[in-house]
């Protein structure tokens, strides 16, 4: 490789560095906005959490459709991925998890899988695995919004409990930190208590509810099963801005690397021409 072409390989390398450095700055601003956003639901939703366990465990509980457990012949799947790349492992890894769901279901003879992807690499990848798309959340991918996130679960809740549907499903990525972002598979519909913090199920014990429980769960429900599949969707947006901000800082480390490889090679050969020149003139001189 010529001192020219080593020259502006150096150049190019160091252009897309600063590509990379303010995408990572710009993925550093979204994703504490993402965690200031994610950090402001999870209070709520763990206080709707303790106040339905509180109605439905114990000896006295309230019986409500979203419970039952039937044999899932009919299973939606709610698929979340981001509608960009440059993120690492992200997309990858949450839409391997949605395969193998997917998967699971499949070989069941007479069970039918619907998706509703989240985020345009997962509808793309499960298009062409011939899945059956539903895109009422496609929307909500980058930004989003409570009111039609509400609507699409208030629209699963209802064909669950006239029977259309008998499971639900969530794939999506779960933020735990900065450096740590873990696909995650749970059970949307029916509501699983055994899975839920029992410590605070007789926490409303001793209080008199009015107009009633009954009618406070079948208000309470629809916002905590609302609530869930909104949280889901803050979580995997940290989780891709935190995914896209660890890519572009190995990115940047890297074209570091391969910037101080390339002055270095740039030195040597460069010396190396001086040296043959010198060679030249000395051998000049001596004729």
């Amino acid at each position: 490789m010529s001192l020219k072409e080593v020259k502006q390989r150096i150049q190019s390398v160091k252009n897309t560095q600063k590509i990379t450095s303010a995408m990572k700055l710009i993925s550093a601003a979204k994703l504490r906005r993402a965690q200031s956003a994610i950090e402001g639901v999870r209070p709520y939703q763990s206080k709707l959490d303790e106040m339905l366990v509180s109605f439905l465990s114990g000896s006295d509980t309230v019986s409500t459709p979203f419970t039952r457990v039937s044999e899932p012949k009919r299973v939606v799947v709610v698929a979340v991925s981001s509608n960009s790349s440059l993120c690492g492992s992200f997309n990858a890894s949450v839409i391997r998890l949605a395969k193998e769901v997917i998967a699971g279901h499949s070989p069941v003879e007479g069970r039918v899988v619907e998706v509703y992807p989240v985020g345009k690499k997962m509808a793309d990848s499960l298009r062409k695995e011939g899945c059956t798309l539903n895109d009422a959340l496609m929307p909500q991918a980058v930004a989003p919004q409570y009111a039609p996130v509400a609507q699409v679960a208030d629209e699963l809740m209802k064909r669950f409990a006239a029977g259309e549907i008998d499971r639900v499903e969530l794939v999506y990525t779960h933020f735990h930190s900065a450096a740590k972002q873990v696909p995650v598979r749970e059970t949307f519909l029916p509501i699983d208590i055994e899975s839920m913090d029992k410590e605070t199920a007789h926490s409303l014990s001793g209080f008199i509810v009015e107009p009633g429980k009954e009618e406070l769960v079948g208000r309470l429900l629809p916002r905590v099963i609302a609530m869930r599949l909104y949280t889901a969707l803050l979580d995997s947006i940290a989780a891709e801005h935190a995914a896209r901000m660890l890519a572009m800082q190995i990115a940047t480390d890297n074209a570091d690397d391969l910037i101080t490889t390339l002055v270095r090679e740039y030195n040597k050969s460069r010396q190396q021409a001086i040296t043959n020149e010198l060679l030249d003139i000395v051998s000049g001189s001596m004729n």
